[in-house]
């Protein structure tokens, strides 16, 4: 008895594993699908831009300290959810940032950039504002340098794209590996062939044993029918 609830344990623990499995592949190829689709190379979804960080100037570093922020130093390759700046009401948006949020913008350094660095001065200016911002790595290159935003300049080059409000550096690792050959092959590929050939060994596992129970089910039925046949033959005889 105790077997037979440990055995349908693992099933039901093995399939939880396989869609979730399956789930997380659909969900990775939706993001490299539309990411290729996007001229910027950025997935949307449910509201948010999911973006892959290319560079180190966010990661952590002993010259900054982040612990009374929500959003820590971002690991490169990590994948970040950024919050939109609203068509609508972006003064009521700018207006809600604070010092220490991060942020994703467009900056010119000879060509546009995209750069996600950390808020480390807010000045009001006429109904706007003006961002410094700087990467959290002070070592690095482009942790070292600051970034200015204004917002009351409408054609500047150098915007505010949103706020990440998130990130998950296993997830960002996942996709990356997605949109390479290689990887789409041992992530993808495989393990789904593999899922096939065990669904088809499982398949033919249930339906072998059934066809011999069922072949001994008319087997029986046979000799049940001669025996049946033979009895009613002799009861024919001892009445003649």
């Amino acid at each position: 008895m105790k077997k037979d609830v440990l055995k349908k344990i693992a099933v039901i623990a093995g399939n939880v594993l396989l869609y979730a499995f399956i789930a997380l592949c659909l969900f990775g190829v939706l993001l490299t699908v539309t990411a290729k689709k996007d001229a910027d190379g950025t997935a949307t979804i449910f509201g948010r831009q999911l973006r892959i960080v290319k560079t180190a100037s966010m990661e952590a570093s002993e010259s900054t300290d982040v612990s009374d922020f929500d959003i820590k130093s971002i690991r490169t390759g990590a994948m970040i959810f950024v919050e939109v700046v609203p068509e609508d009401d972006a003064t009521a948006w700018y207006d809600s940032l604070n010092e220490g949020d991060v942020l994703t913008f467009k900056y010119v350094y000879g060509k546009q950039e995209t750069i996600t660095h950390r808020i480390t001065k807010k000045t009001p200016k006429d109904g706007g504002f003006v961002f410094e911002l700087t990467g959290d790595n002070k070592d690095g290159e482009m942790g070292a340098l600051t970034q200015t935003i204004d917002t009351t300049l409408a054609d500047s080059p150098n915007y505010i794209v949103g706020k990440v409000v998130g990130q998950s550096y296993a997830l960002g690792r996942f996709v990356s590996a997605l949109q390479s050959p290689i990887g789409l092959v041992c992530i993808v590929i495989i393990p789904a062939l593999a899922i096939i050939a065990f669904e088809v060994i499982r398949i033919v596992g249930v339906i072998g044993p059934s066809k011999k129970k069922q072949s001994e089910i008319e087997e029986l039925r046979k000799r049940v029918a001669e025996l049946e046949a033979k009895e009613i033959e002799q009861t024919g005889d001892a009445a003649n």
